[in-house]
């Protein structure tokens, strides 16, 4: 018994040393200074032909990238860049959260119970195509105008693809490794956490980092209806109170330079090696 309870702490090292399970790239990720003169050149000279265009036109439709410069000054001497940036990251926080806590423990158990996922992929399919603005109404009438509404909107545009991401990273998990656990006398809650867990946590990441960029589109669509602060309300706000696009494109810029922030981490933790498990067989490792 004492030899069959140690093989069974054990299995989880021994599967990580199985040689169909290796890290996906054993290569660090040096970032040279060289790597950053393209995409900043881009941007130069975006800003350029921005300002050129600005310059030339007769009618501008659009302010100029200084004044919009000034406009996120202004915004952050006032106060306001602070407060509507943390608005628009705690309801991000808070909906994207809730979406993973339910929809990758959902796509797993669906994956794993064959007749159970029968039962309802066909529900989560029909129901993943439908936009999360189409919930709006439906949010404003259950929540009322606040950040409950706009934090449900978030969760359902980002549980269900985090469901079928789950989904699909269990589906890939090689039969081999569910045999090892149990040749090994793992139990269910052994094999989900040694064997489960690691094996699909490069494309559960995947998921996570497009969720994630999901929640981040939604929150400003949702800012523009359903609450009164956030970078989605800046934007319809200024567009309201004086025509202000210079603060509109502002809030244009604040938003995507956010989401890229965002992304970068999200990028940052896919690289950490601890969360490179992958399949020699698949990704081509030695």
């Amino acid at each position: 018994m004492k030899a069959r309870a140690g093989a069974a702490l054990d299995a989880g090292d021994a599967l990580l040393n199985c040689p169909r399970l290796a890290f996906g790239s054993r290569k660090s990720f040096p970032i040279s200074a060289g790597a950053w003169i393209v995409p900043v050149t881009g941007v130069v000279l975006f800003l350029l032909f921005w300002d050129v265009a600005i310059r030339a036109g007769k009618a501008p439709l659009l302010p100029g990238p200084l004044a919009v410069v000034r406009a996120i000054g202004e915004l952050l001497r006032k106060g306001f860049l602070f407060k509507h940036v943390v608005a628009s990251l705690f309801r991000v926080t808070w909906g994207y959260l809730l979406a993973v806590v339910v929809g990758v423990p959902l796509g797993i158990l669906l994956a794993i119970h064959r007749r159970l996922g029968l039962a309802l992929a066909p529900l989560v399919e029909i129901l993943r195509p439908i936009s999360a603005l189409a919930w709006i109404p439906l949010a404003i009438l259950w929540f009322g105008v606040g950040d409950a509404a706009a934090v449900f909107i978030i969760f359902v545009a980002s549980s269900l693809p985090l469901t079928v991401a789950a989904m699909s990273a269990v589906r890939h998990v090689s039969e081999t490794h569910w045999n090892a656990g149990r040749n090994f006398g793992l139990t269910r809650r052994q094999a989900a956490l040694r064997v489960l867990l690691p094996a699909i946590l490069p494309r559960l990441l995947v998921g996570l980092r497009l969720a994630l960029g999901v929640a981040w589109l939604v929150v400003v669509a949702g800012e523009m209806i359903a609450v009164n602060s956030g970078l989605g309300f800046l934007i319809i706000d200024a567009r309201n109170a004086g025509n202000r696009y210079d603060l509109v494109v502002a809030g244009m810029v604040l938003i995507g330079t956010i989401g890229l922030a965002l992304d970068v981490i999200m990028r940052r933790l896919e690289r950490l090696r601890a969360l490179q498990w992958a399949y020699a067989g698949s990704e081509g490792a030695p």
